[in-house]
This record gives structure tokens, sequence and C-alpha cells, in this order.
């Protein structure tokens, strides 16, 4: 998944509001991709703050929260793709209103996520607290972990003998039974090192769940495209939908694709297929 090209224009061309209409206008548009947006809520705090009815005051600090947005909306990092053959690694951090996590392989995020705690969540212990956040990571990213061992590194030290530990609180019976069927082994990190996760954990505002998938550079378009122009057949299917659009009903042409009922259409090139 990537940005629409064409939505990244507008919105570096986009003029600071002048009124709740405008404002409301410019963050629908950024939050349909809030999800590729580390921090999304922290960074428009202060301009959601403008959309409450004690009216729209423009400020310096609105500003900033503007262009800032703007620019993380047109530089979005693009997080690594999983590879299934190198280990997991989970790093978790929590503070006093939420806990976050990141996903990794070789040092490498493949995903973050944060979450606001409740006021019932809020009075827990750091320890209750921080096997909370682990265990929030390991459901949330099953997909990734079930079959195969992981890594957790949390800055709490006594979660490093969790699996060692005598099971004494009817907390630790709940959530602990939640990790049932997961093998996993867990690593102490220290807080200075643990950075990411740290972060996110800090995270005002909504939940957030950001997960950004990145692509895959390759050529198969072109390739595809070519087999188009190898073909008698195909290129004619193109030159009669350029002249009629209602020739070979089946077939559509349309941004320079070459489809058949909606799928694009692939000739019988080398190892065309395949690809």
């Amino acid at each position: 998944m990537e940005t629409d090209s064409k939505k990244i224009e507008t919105i570096l061309q986009w003029l600071l509001p002048k009124n709740q209409k405008d404002l409301r206008s410019f963050l629908d548009l950024t939050g349909y991709y809030r999800r590729f947006i580390k921090g999304y809520a922290h960074i428009c705090k202060f301009v959601t703050d403008l959309l409450k009815k004690t009216g729209f005051s423009w400020l310096e600090q609105a500003t900033a929260a503007f262009n800032a947005l703007k620019t993380t909306m047109t530089t979005t990092p693009v997080l690594a793709l999983p590879d299934f053959n190198l280990p997991f690694e989970i790093e978790t951090d929590t503070s006093s209103t939420g806990i976050g996590a990141v996903l990794q392989q070789n040092k490498h995020p493949i995903a973050f996520v944060s979450k606001k705690l409740g006021p019932k969540w809020a009075t827990l212990v750091v320890y209750e607290k921080e096997l909370l956040a682990i265990v929030f990571a390991v459901q949330k990213w099953e997909q990734y972990l079930m079959g195969r061992t992981f890594m957790i590194k949390t800055d709490q030290k006594s979660l490093k003998h969790l699996l060692d530990q005598k099971i004494s609180t009817p907390f630790q019976q709940l959530w602990l039974s939640k990790l049932t069927g997961f093998d996993f082994e867990v690593h102490y990190k220290s807080g200075v090192d643990n950075l990411v996760a740290k972060a996110l954990s800090r995270i005002s505002g909504a939940d957030i769940l950001l997960i950004a998938l990145s692509t895959i550079p390759s050529d198969l378009l072109s390739l595809i495209e070519k087999t188009w122009q190898s073909y008698p057949s195909l290129q004619l299917i193109i030159q009669q939908k350029q002249l009629n659009p209602n020739a070979f009903a089946k077939y559509q042409f349309h941004n320079g694709q070459l489809r058949r009922n909606g799928k694009l259409l692939a000739g019988n090139g080398p190892n065309i297929r395949s690809k």
C-alpha cells in the first residue's frame, strides 16, 4: 500500500484553514492515511482542538502542527516486509497513560502499535501494565508469531522471569493464560535503549494502530505491458477500444491498462504468469 501521489500534491498545496469547515476537510484527507503516520493523533492535537464548539482561534501552535502534518504526510515512512525465515522481536513499554510496542526483525521495524489506557487500567502497578503491554502486542501480531519462537524485550526486569514465576494473583492468571500456545523468551532491555516503544506508549489522544506495508520494487507491470504489444490479438483489442469504448464488451482499456472483466490482462510471455 502506498499513498496516492495526487492526494500528496493536494496536501502540499493546501493553504492554512480559515474556518472549521476548511480544517475538517484537511483532516478528513490526512486521516485517511493515518495508519501510515507514526504519532498521527499527537501531531494534529493542536488543530483538532479547533474543531470544538469553543470556537476557531488559529494560533502559532496550530500552524506548526498543520505544517508538521503536511511534512509527515508527504514523507511517509515505509516499514519492512516480514521475512518468515527470520526470528521476530517485540519491544514493549508503558507510561502512566498508555502502552506501546514495536514488531521488528534485525532491528528493522515492521509495525508499530499504541493504545491509550482507560481509567481502570491506568491504576495498575508498573509490573501489571508491562505485562498488559506484552499480552496486547502478542495478540495484535498473532498472525506473525503463532507457531514460531520469538523474543520479547521489556524494561521491567521482573518480567524477564515471567515464565518461571509462581502465578499468585488473579491478574497474572488471566493475562498469562492469553499467552498460552506461544513460544517466546523474555529479555530485559533498559528504558534508555527502548526508545521506540517508550515513545509509542506516550502518544496522547485516541488509540492508534499504525501498520505500514512496503511495496516491492518490480518491473512486473512493464513486462505485462510488453505482452500487449507482442500479441496481435491484444493490439487489435486496444486499438478498437480506443476508437470505440463499447467494442469488445468484456474488455476495458483505461489509464493505459488493458483489463478483462476488471482484472489486469497478461499475455503468455516468458515466466509472466509465475511472476
